[in-house]
């Protein structure tokens, strides 16, 4: 079995919240996928990635930002990682 992974970048905490960016990795060797590659987003929310097969194995931890931080801008944080086995 050879491993493939994908990173959903959402809107929000929720699983049911809007995809906002993506990668995807394909250790089967059948894909090489790279950023940028693509304008829409390989499915709309997590929940759909869960709903086509994806197995979920790491959601980001949730820290708050600092008094007087709240709008900076940085890295996307909520980022879900799934994989699939094949």
């Amino acid at each position: 079995m050879k491993q493939r992974v994908l990173v959903l970048y959402l809107a929000n905490s929720a699983l049911d919240a809007p995809v906002v960016g993506w990668s995807s990795y394909d250790g089967t060797g059948r894909t090489a996928p790279t950023a940028g590659d693509g304008d829409e987003p390989p499915y709309e929310t997590g929940v759909d990635a869960l709903r086509d097969g994806w197995r979920l194995f790491q959601a980001s931890q949730l820290i708050p930002p600092n008094p007087g931080h709240e709008y900076d801008t940085s890295f996307l944080k909520h980022e879900f990682f799934f994989e699939k086995l094949e």
